[in-house]
């Protein structure tokens, strides 16, 4: 699905590819973009920190502790999952009761969070077939797709919890536990609502702009030129380079973009060429080489 919005600037040689993913995880998708052959460089552009607010925190130990009381829980990213598992001790996730976990659903909206979330599961002595995911060959992984395979699942009566992340500056969550609003989220929340289900929120990890260094800084300043690409798998990753300088600055440079939604948002941002592709590596990698030369 990789393609170009607007007609590429400059040169297709590619110098240097930033990878803005929170880490670790950009470092991992660096060095495995350079074992093939690309220039990657890991910037992460958003940080990943505990929930902010005393409230969040309240509410994300009552559902660890009682998440088997849901019919089906919502994972929104990896990191969703690995904030609301992996950080947390083995005593906290203890099923609410020995029957409750055998009708609680995983959903995923992709094979990444698929791909955690199965870990997580086996460490609870859960099989992996409890999780539900877009196919591997659905033309994106996201909500939209992920609900025709969970569509079945909800109704009068049925609870879903979705377990996301909350932005830096967002308002604190109200006490009634609905927080569940997120980018890309609302639209199967209100298909799960409209089929009868009750729908609660929980905040799992908070999402900020890091504090970049010199050195970071220095390689925002040189990735502004024609041969740099910038790979962009959230939205708010642009808020810091927004911050740095206006939206002509960036007319020169590249974005390779995991979502038609990223995609927009890379366009207002001011990229002069803007290429979609799916976000699972293999697409990655196949959108480069139709795009642009390596070094």
């Amino acid at each position: 699905m990789a393609g170009p919005q607007t007609p590429p600037t400059g040169s297709s040689r590619l110098e240097r590819l930033i990878v803005t993913r929170p880490a670790p995880e950009a470092a991992n998708w660096a060095a495995a973009l350079c074992e093939q052959g690309w220039p990657a460089l890991a910037l992460p552009l958003i940080e990943i920190a505990a929930p902010a607010t005393e409230h969040e925190q309240q509410a994300l130990s009552h559902w660890r502790a009682h998440w088997a009381e849901a019919d089906a829980i919502m994972f929104v990213s990896a990191a969703a999952v690995k904030h609301f598992f992996s950080d947390a001790p083995e005593r906290a996730l203890a099923p609410a009761s020995a029957s409750a976990p055998s009708r609680t659903r995983f959903w995923a909206p992709g094979p990444g969070t698929a791909r955690v979330l199965a870990e997580a599961l086996a460490r609870l002595g859960l099989p992996p077939d409890r999780i539900d995911a877009p196919a591997t060959d659905a033309a994106q992984f996201d909500s939209e797709h992920l609900w025709p395979v969970v569509a079945g699942q909800v109704g009068p009566g049925r609870r879903v919890l979705v377990v996301r992340g909350t932005s830096a500056g967002a308002a604190d969550a109200p006490d009634d536990g609905q927080a569940v609003a997120g980018s890309g989220r609302e639209w199967l929340i209100r298909q799960c609502q409209a089929a009868g289900a009750q729908v609660q929120g929980c905040v799992a990890y908070a999402r900020r702009p890091p504090v970049l260094s010199a050195q970071d800084l220095q390689h925002v300043e040189g990735a502004r030129e024609p041969g740099s690409v910038w790979l962009f798998s959230s939205s708010e990753a642009f808020t810091p380079l927004q911050a740095l300088y206006p939206a002509s600055a960036w007319a020169r440079a590249s974005a390779l973009v995991t979502h038609p939604r990223i995609a927009a948002a890379a366009q207002h941002s001011g990229f002069g060429h803007v290429v979609e592709t799916r976000p699972a590596l293999a697409d990655v990698v196949r959108a480069l080489e139709s795009t642009w030369t390596p070094p």
